[in-house]
């Protein structure tokens, strides 16, 4: 006895695929908006900052003199060097510290001390800027720096701070790319003669390294995106000569820390003498050129990425 099915049957259920489309459409809402709300933001950095750009003197972008909003001296150099300073610094310390982690959770802990050592790495990401800033101004350079660095409040104080914000995010992906390699390599490994460290430095980190890369250029793009403790502990609060070593006594600046003090009217800019001369609307043009180096890092990440990956 054979059984005929119709169109309609191999439809399936009206309600059910009502509810697949409304579903379909409020994810494809949510996708298309955050993509619109990116845009917008992007329109508004550009127009922003094509209209400061059209009244301002060129020159003062690149002058030696530094960055001083006040006095009409917007020298993005020595907010990029600022910015280059602190994420070196903060990879330094993170690098080695955040890896280490990483290889001995994924290759020597036991299973019962990873699932409290995990955790307490990553407490360190949510611990407050703020806190680890006055933890560096408090502690670190009272019994490290103090002696060391003319003075609490540099560029090299704020990287070691923004270095131990980053070591759990290096740590955690680091973590995750390692214990993503088959099994199958490290026991061919093993067969073959070789020893654990041997193993882990010639074979698992090797068939890692995409994810080991991820991790770092995350952790970049955490260290140069730092406001708050940077803000805090760089010291150039109201602006900042250049700063061509990141133990210079004055002080120093990156991209997040003055749009932080611009918008929040710490550099006493908020008045001027038309909304487009307005220092303030200088934020715009930092914020614009810091959209384009996070994005050129993260292209550089990706095509690093695709370059060393490696499917099992």
């Amino acid at each position: 006895m054979s059984v005929q099915f119709s169109l309609d049957d191999l439809a399936g259920s009206r309600r059910r695929n009502r509810v697949e489309a409304a579903v379909k459409a409020v994810v494809g809402s949510a996708a298309s908006l955050s993509i619109v709300i990116s845009l917008a933001i992007l329109a508004v950095l550009v127009v922003r900052s094509v209209g400061f750009l059209a009244h301002v003197n060129w020159s003062s972008l690149a002058s030696s003199l530094g960055w001083f909003p006040r006095s009409n001296r917007f020298d993005l150099v020595t907010l990029l060097l600022g910015s280059l300073w602190v994420t070196g610094i903060a990879l330094m310390v993170a690098t080695p510290i955040g890896v280490g982690a990483a290889v001995y959770l994924a290759e020597y802990c036991s299973a019962r001390v990873r699932r409290w050592l995990k955790p307490s790495v990553e407490i360190l990401a949510g611990l407050p800027s703020v806190v680890v800033a006055y933890f560096i101004l408090q502690v670190i350079y009272q019994t490290a720096l103090e002696g060391v660095l003319d003075s609490k409040y540099t560029l090299f104080a704020a990287g070691v701070g923004v270095g131990i914000l980053t070591i759990p995010i290096i740590a955690s992906v680091t973590e995750d790319a390692l214990s993503a390699v088959p099994n199958s390599l490290r026991e061919a490994s093993v067969g073959l003669g070789a020893r654990k460290a041997g193993t882990t430095v010639r074979v698992v980190l090797p068939a890692a390294v995409s994810g080991v890369t991820a991790a770092l250029i995350v952790g970049a793009s955490r260290a140069l995106g730092e406001t708050m403790l940077v803000t805090l502990v760089a010291g150039g609060a109201n602006g900042s000569a250049r700063a061509l070593g990141p133990a210079s006594a004055s002080g120093g600046i990156t991209m997040t820390s003055a749009m932080a003090n611009l918008a929040a009217g710490s550099d006493s800019v908020a008045v001027g003498t038309g909304v487009t001369l307005n220092p303030v609307n200088s934020l715009y043009v930092v914020g614009l050129v810091l959209f384009l180096v996070t994005l050129g890092l993260n292209f550089v990440g990706d095509r690093l990425v695709r370059r060393f990956r490696q499917s099992y």
